[in-house]
C-alpha cells in the first residue's frame, strides 16, 4: 500500500471536475473527506472515514464521480472505495477485460471481405493503417464517395478490427443520423432530466479512443449539432484519439457545414472511393456469390457486370435476383435465366416495378396486419418479425441505400436495417417456417 498523500496531485485534478457536477453540500461533506491511497489499474482507490459515508457515496454520487474521473483525463476511468481501517472494498466495480464492443456493427464487414481494386486500394490501405495504429498517422481520416461504393463497409471494418485486436480501446461507431437524434433528444429538450442525460451523452462520446462517424453530411444545417460535434472533435484530437469520418462529398463541397468543421476535416487525410472498374465488379460478384454459397458461371458474372452502373449495391441486387430466380424455378443459373430474372423486375421504361410500397403491402397482407403497425414502434413479436422480414426483402430485392430503406420503414436508422436483415437471414437457416414465409412473400412481390 502506498502512503497517503502520494496521489493528491491526481485526485486534485479529479476533484476539479467533481466540483462541476456535484452539489456544494455533497462535495464539502463527502468528496473533501475522501483520501486517495492507491492507483490500481484504471482505478483510483479512495478511503472514506465511515461505512455511512461509503454507502451514501455508492448510492448517490458514484456515477457522477466516475464521469469526473474520465473527464479529468488522468488515465483512470473508475474508483474503488475503502473504509478507513478496513482491508476490503466498500465499493468495488468489476474491472472487466476491456470496453464492450459496439452493438451496431455488422461482423461481416471486415477487411477480408472487402474487395480491393484500383478504385479503392489507397483508401483501403489507409483504413487498414488506422485500424492497426489508431491515431498514429492519419487523424482524422475522412473517406468520401458516392452511394453504395463501400464506405460503410470500410468504416465498420476499421471498428471490427480494433474491437477484436485492441479490446482495451473504447470504440464508438455511430451514424450522423443517430448522433443528431441523440443530441437533440438529450441535450436540447426541456425534459427534467435533460441536463444530466446531456452531460452523460457528452461524456460518452468524449471518452472514445476511436470515434467513427458515418455519413457526416446529414448534420449540415443543424447548428446546435454541429456545435456539439465541433467541441467533441476538438477534445478527442487534443487527447490524441482517432477520428474517422465518411461523407458522400469532400469537405469543400459541403456548403451547409460550418467553415470551422470543414477546416478540421480537411486537416487530416482525405481519400475518395471511386466506382469499381469492370474487373473489380467481377471480383465483387464472385465474392458475393461465395458468401451466398452459390455457384455462378463466369459468363453470367460478366453479363451481370455489364451496364450495372457504379453502385455496388445495385450490382449485388442483380446477383440476388438471379440467385432467387434459380431457387424459385429450380433451374441452374444461366444467362437465359439471368435475363429473365432481371426483366421480371424491370418495366418497359427500365425502372424497377418492385417498390418499397409493394413489399410493405405484400408483408402486411401476408401476415394480416396493418401497414401503420408495420411502420410503427410496436415491440410485439407478431409485428416485429414481419417488420424485420420487410427490411430483409427490401435489402434483397431493391437497389436502395440502407438509410433510404430505413426512411421507408418509419424512419429507422441503417444499423437497425442491418440488424433486421442479418436476423432474418439467420432465422431462414434454422427456421423452416420463416424461410417458407420469406419465399412466399418474394413470390407474391415478383408476380405483381
Amino acid at each position: 500500500m502506498a502512503e497517503k498523500g502520494n496521489f493528491d496531485f491526481i485526485y486534485d485534478r479529479i476533484k476539479e471536475k467533481m466540483r462541476e457536477t456535484i452539489s456544494y453540500i455533497s462535495y464539502s461533506t463527502y468528496i473533501e473527506r475522501l483520501v486517495p491511497v492507491d492507483i490500481d489499474g484504471r482505478f483510483i482507490v479512495l478511503e472514506t472515514p465511515t461505512e455511512t459515508f461509503a454507502k451514501f457515496i455508492t448510492d448517490t454520487l458514484a456515477e457522477r464521480m466516475r464521469e469526473a474521473i474520465v473527464k479529468a483525463d488522468v488515465g483512470l476511468s473508475d474508483f474503488r472505495l475503502r473504509v478507513e481501517g478496513s482491508d476490503g472494498f466498500a465499493y468495488n466495480p468489476p474491472e472487466g477485460d476491456g470496453f464492450s464492443p459496439p452493438t451496431n456493427l455488422d461482423k461481416k464487414y471486415t477487411f477480408d471481405s472487402f474487395v480491393v481494386g484500383k478504385n479503392n486500394e489507397f483508401v483501403c490501405a489507409a483504413a487498414l493503417s488506422v485500424a492497426d495504429d489508431p491515431a498514429g498517422t492519419y487523424n482524422p481520416l475522412f473517406i468520401y464517395g458516392g452511394t453504395g461504393l463501400g464506405k460503410t463497409h470500410l468504416m465498420q471494418a476499421i471498428a471490427n478490427k480494433i474491437v477484436t485486436e485492441k479490446p482495451n480501446l473504447n470504440v464508438i461507431y455511430v451514424t450522423s443520423e443517430q448522433f443528431t437524434n441523440e443530441i437533440i433528444d438529450n441535450m436540447f429538450t426541456r425534459k427534467p432530466d435533460a441536463r444530466d442525460k446531456g452531460s452523460r451523452l457528452r461524456q460518452y462520446y468524449r471518452s472514445a479512443d476511436v470515434l467513427i462517424v458515418d455519413d457526416i453530411q446529414f448534420i449540415k444545417n443543424k447548428k446546435a449539432v454541429q456545435e456539439e460535434f465541433f467541441h467533441t472533435f476538438n477534445e478527442l484530437v487534443a487527447k490524441g484519439k482517432q477520428i474517422v469520418i465518411s461523407s458522400d462529398q469532400p469537405p469543400k463541397d459541403l456548403p451547409d457545414l460550418e467553415e470551422r468543421l470543414r477546416t478540421r476535416f480537411s486537416g487530416g487525410l482525405l481519400l475518395d472511393v471511386l466506382p469499381p472498374n469492370f474487373e473489380t465488379k467481377i471480383a465483387i460478384l464472385k465474392r458475393k456469390a461465395l458468401e451466398k454459397k452459390c455457384y455462378v458461371p463466369d459468363d453470367v458474372l460478366t453479363f451481370l457486370a455489364q451496364d450495372s452502373g457504379d453502385d455496388v449495391r445495385t450490382l449485388e441486387g442483380r446477383l440476388t435476383k438471379v440467385i432467387f430466380a434459380s431457387k424459385l424455378h429450380e433451374e441452374p443459373i444461366s444467362i437465359a435465366l439471368a435475363e429473365s430474372a432481371l426483366s421480371e423486375a424491370v418495366s418497359e421504361t427500365g425502372k424497377e416495378e418492385i417498390t418499397p410500397a409493394s413489399i410493405i403491402g405484400a408483408v402486411a397482407t401476408y401476415y394480416h396486419i396493418l401497414k401503420s403497425d408495420l411502420l410503427g414502434k410496436s415491440k410485439k413479436k407478431e409485428i416485429v418479425i414481419p417488420r424485420q422480414i420487410c427490411c430483409y426483402l427490401m435489402c434483397e430485392l431493391l437497389s436502395l441505400p440502407l438509410i433510404s430503406i430505413g426512411k421507408e420503414l418509419g424512419g429507422r436508422d441503417h444499423t437497425t436495417i442491418l440488424y433486421s436483415r442479418d436476423k432474418v437471414d439467420e432465422m431462414c437457416r434454422v427456421n423452416d417456417k420463416i424461410a417458407k414465409d420469406v419465399d412466399d412473400i418474394k413470390n407474391i412481390v415478383l408476380k405483381k
